[in-house]
């Protein structure tokens, strides 16, 4: 079924699209996906580059007649973000996307698609390959590991790339040319313990499952007002632990940094089988509750109770760091902070955090934070209020990390001016110009190459680091369309 994509135009980019999904490239999983992007260049004969990080730069030189022309960089980067079902067993290491035709869209079976940023390097292989295009001089630069943390474009240094005009095509909705984005930082909260051992009595077992969550990317659907799966979770055991005699033993949310969670699992000890009763009514009360709250935005949200498979080896998390982590939680902020007066919603996020991850292990329980702010002053506001909620909670350890900056806006760049004459030329209407409320690797690539003249923009991907990602197909063809003119154009 998967192969139907190879039937779509523009042919050649599906194709490229098609390759991508059969091999693994999680981000930290790069060795195959460098590999085939380093052979391709190869194969081609073209000049093909590979630095430290495993970025790989692919010169292809211009056209007759196209010498004089500015040497133009794209850029996309080769990883994806691995979500799946929890129904959708499947190791992104090893197993291949089973990207489906639905109606207008192209889908994945139950994970992630890879549209982002697949889409983007599938357009820039099938201009490094094409033999019918008119350009200058191209450099197509792929980058690692950026939905972890950008280390790829964290690597870049002056010389590995040397074109002043930089495309990147890791922008989601047709139409629309980015100048500007977001810029971010990772704080986590760890609390070390040792942990209890379970004294059988009469106490029974639950474990807790909160699933049916859309989820999203933590940037460019903050403003949806989505659930958060660890916020609601630990909505509930907040009051079950304050209300009854209940040791939480583990608990589990989130998998990604930059992703909204989607599902929360917990298991909890309760003394007796009336207690166990009140625990079963109140997660009917609290499913009834967060279904009526997120009625429209959210699709049924499912929140069950049942028996946990017990085992000597149980173990609890001491109760005072049950305490201290559960009013942590509910203490900490999430979602939209601030926007930004006189725009639309969808545009006006500034200040935004997620709640990316909450996790216990032996002795441990961690929880992660993506922070994200246009404005630096407020980025580091939000991080030090999540310190600060975390200290007074006595975490073992607390600190901020992985701080990228922002990409100011150009207004006046002269390739966005060529980039709104073109579209508007061959569409009879201009493309709106926006900043994004995510992070693009621009800013980090301006910050080491300064004077890059920078652009981002490319076809329509809906829910983009969930399984419910969609690339819109009609977009891809409009994308490639308006992609080569600016070749010759700019």
């Amino acid at each position: 079924m998967e192969n139907s994509i190879l039937n779509l135009k523009p042919s050649k980019v599906w194709k490229h699209f098609y390759e991508l999904t059969q091999i693994p490239r999680p981000s930290g999983y790069m060795t195959e996906i460098t590999a085939f992007i380093e052979a391709f260049g190869n194969r081609l004969g073209l000049e093909t580059k590979r630095d430290a990080a495993n970025n790989i730069c692919i010169c292809k030189p211009a056209t007759p007649g196209y010498e004089n022309k500015p040497a133009i960089i794209l850029q996309s980067h080769l990883d994806m973000v691995p979500q799946s079902n929890s129904d959708t067993p499947f190791d992104f290491t090893q197993d291949k996307i089973q990207a489906t035709i639905d109606g207008e869209w192209v889908k994945a079976q139950g994970t992630t698609l890879g549209a982002d940023n697949g889409i983007g390097v599938a357009v820039i292989l099938a201009i490094l390959e094409a033999k019918d295009l008119e350009h200058g001089a191209i450099e197509g630069l792929f980058t690692t590991d950026e939905e972890t943390g950008m280390y790829g474009a964290i690597a870049i240094r002056p010389g590995f790339i040397n074109g002043k005009i930089m495309l990147n095509l890791d922008s989601e909705q047709d139409g629309e040319l980015y100048i500007g984005c977001a810029g971010g930082a990772d704080v986590s909260a760890q609390f070390q313990y040792q942990d209890e051992a379970w004294i059988p009595k009469e106490d029974v077992a639950v474990k807790i499952s909160l699933t049916g969550l859309k989820g999203g990317h933590s940037g460019v659907d903050i403003h949806l007002g989505r659930a958060n799966a660890n916020k609601l979770m630990f909505r509930f055991l907040h009051e079950a632990l304050s209300t009854y005699n209940i040791r939480l033993a583990s608990v589990s949310g989130g998998s990604l940094r930059n992703a909204i969670p989607r599902e929360a699992f917990a298991t909890i000890v309760v003394d007796g089988k009336e207690p166990y009763k009140r625990i079963l009514e109140m997660v009917d009360g609290y499913k009834e509750m967060f279904n009526r709250e997120f009625a429209g935005i959210e699709n049924p949200i499912e929140f069950k109770a049942e028996f946990a498979l017990v085992t000597p080896a149980l173990k609890l998390i001491p109760q005072d760091v049950q305490t201290r982590l559960t009013q942590a939680i509910m203490a900490c902020p999430n979602n939209v902070i601030n926007t930004v007066a006189g725009m639309s919603t969808v545009d006006a996020v500034e200040t935004s955090t997620n709640m990316a991850i909450v996790h216990s292990s032996e002795g441990l329980t961690e929880v992660k934070f993506l922070v994200r702010s246009a404005s630096e002053s407020k980025k580091e506001a939000v991080c030090k209020s999540i310190e600060s909620v975390f200290q007074l909670a006595k975490a073992d350890v607390v600190e901020t990390s992985n701080g990228y900056p922002g990409w100011n806006p150009n207004p006046q760049s002269p390739v966005l001016a060529v980039m709104e004459r073109v579209y508007e030329a061959q569409n009879g209407e201009k493309p709106l110009v926006k900043v994004m409320h995510a992070g693009l690797e621009c800013g980090i690539i301006l910050a080491s190459v300064p004077g890059l003249d920078t652009v981002s923009f490319g076809p329509t991907i809906k829910f983009p680091h969930s399984p419910d990602e969609k690339v819109k197909i009609a977009t891809v063809q409009k994308f490639w369309e308006y992609l080569t003119v600016l070749l010759k154009s700019i």
